[in-house]
């Protein structure tokens, strides 16, 4: 499996490839201006030919292991303009969680723009009046406009959709407020199909000590719905067509802590161990200030 990165090295972005081990150096290649997303493969290419490519007439940057902190992961692909990428997913996709009554396709949500993408360490901002939190671990697949505009599928990678579940039970017609959390994502896009098995745990830590935690199972095989259908029928909108836009689409959870009866509160901390991908991702939660407006 083919896994790129792009970061922040003395303020320029850089290529990277593979998953780093925590103390290991990082083999880097500056990009020098170019867009990453532009110079991906089409689906049916051939993935190593075109990393060969990317990384091509690219001098390799070394950066120490110790010196690490000066280097700053970026969400996959994500365009200069954050308004350039679109952060939306769908609801209630999973067997777990469908009931007799599931419509023929899920709801789908829009969370924000490319600033509303938080990548390990970052904190998750929920609004101030949030009813009750909950973590969501989840596959979140990666499009890029083409020169018409069409989204093209570029990878996957994996993320933290936190919404405000609360708000959603309370009123059902309220999902679209109930998602304008912040969402944690993984740097690292993988080059291949989405995941049929995803598996992995979630632990909330409060105060420094584990508060609660839980197995969880996404990928493809969990969803009730079929993956290009539910593809297809979004996409087909044209509203979302536009050249470059990098859209990042969440694609539902498991049952987590809310359902659990657990509740979350400002400062803890929520970490997903992907351990099926060997991936990690570590959030604090981070509750806003009421606006004086």
């Amino acid at each position: 499996m083919t896994v790129i990165f792009e970061c922040e090295y003395d303020g320029e972005r850089h290529l990277g490839l593979g998953l780093p081990a925590d103390d290991a150096p990082l083999h880097l290649y500056p990009l020098a201006g170019d867009t990453l997303a532009g110079q991906l493969p089409p689906a049916d290419g051939d993935v190593a030919v075109a990393v060969a490519q990317l990384t091509m007439d690219r001098a390799s940057v070394t950066v120490p292991a110790a010196e690490r902190h000066r280097v700053r992961m970026l969400p996959p692909l994500l365009p200069a303009h954050l308004g350039d990428a679109l952060v939306s997913g769908f609801m209630m996709t999973h067997n777990v969680k469908v009931d007799a009554e599931v419509p023929d396709q899920p709801n789908w949500f829009v969370k924000g723009l490319g600033d509303a993408l938080k990548v390990p360490g970052e904190p998750l901002s929920v609004p101030a009046d949030a009813v009750a939190v909950c973590e969501e671990a989840e596959v979140v697949l990666v499009y890029v406009g083409d020169r018409t505009g069409v989204p093209r599928y570029a990878g996957y990678t994996f993320g933290n959709d936190v919404t405000d579940i609360g708000r959603f039970k309370q009123h059902a017609g309220h999902l679209s407020y109930a998602k304008l959390c912040d969402a944690g994502v993984s740097p690292w896009l993988h080059l291949d199909e989405p995941p049929r098995d995803v598996t992995g745990e979630t632990v909330i830590e409060r105060d420094g000590s584990p508060a609660w935690k839980s197995q969880f199972r996404t990928g493809t095989d969990a969803l009730h719905y079929d993956l290009p259908t539910m593809m297809a029928r979004l996409f087909a909108y044209r509203a979302l067509h536009h050249p470059g836009r990098v859209h990042y689409v969440y694609l539902g959870a498991d049952r987590g802590s809310f359902h659990a009866g657990f509740r979350t509160t400002d400062g803890d901390l929520v970490t997903l161990d992907i351990a099926s991908h060997g991936v990690t991702l570590s959030h604090p939660l981070a509750w806003t200030e009421e606006s004086s407006s």
